[in-house]
């Protein structure tokens, strides 16, 4: 199925090029293992490496490259989870500064480790309130 029919929710909140980014990547993938859920984690790594996910949708990061331990090494036979968008390899600063966007409550005396995992619980409760679940 053509990437633009598969497109996930985030994404159709989010700028073009991340939109252009994932149908690509997600087509070639197909073309290589087959629709399924290794495309479709083809596809949200290369959206990963150029942009991150703050709240419903995603925004460009300030650098391109890998956004957590999983993303950095990969291959299929390597399965570690994922910061599921956070830029995990972000400084700290800058953590601090989407957290704050996130409205992150206790933000100010946690660890860098701890600020991913708050943002990216905070992502998922905007994602399903956008999606209305």
């Amino acid at each position: 199925m053509p990437g633009r029919e598969v497109l996930p929710s985030t994404l159709r909140r989010s700028p073009d090029k991340a939109q252009r980014t994932w149908e690509k990547t997600h087509d070639s993938a197909v073309e290589t293992y087959g629709e399924g859920e290794r495309a479709h984690r083809t596809a949200f790594a290369a959206v990963k490496h150029e942009f991150e996910k703050i709240g419903d949708h995603w925004e460009p990061k300030g650098r391109k490259g890998p956004s957590d331990e999983q993303a950095a090494g990969g291959g299929p036979a390597r399965r570690a989870p994922t910061a599921g968008g956070v830029d995990a390899n972000a400084p700290k600063e800058h953590l601090m500064e989407v957290a704050r966007k996130l409205d992150v409550p206790g933000r100010s005396r946690m660890t860098k480790p701890e600020l991913v995992k708050a943002i990216q619980k905070a992502n998922n409760r905007q994602t399903a309130k956008a999606r209305g679940d």
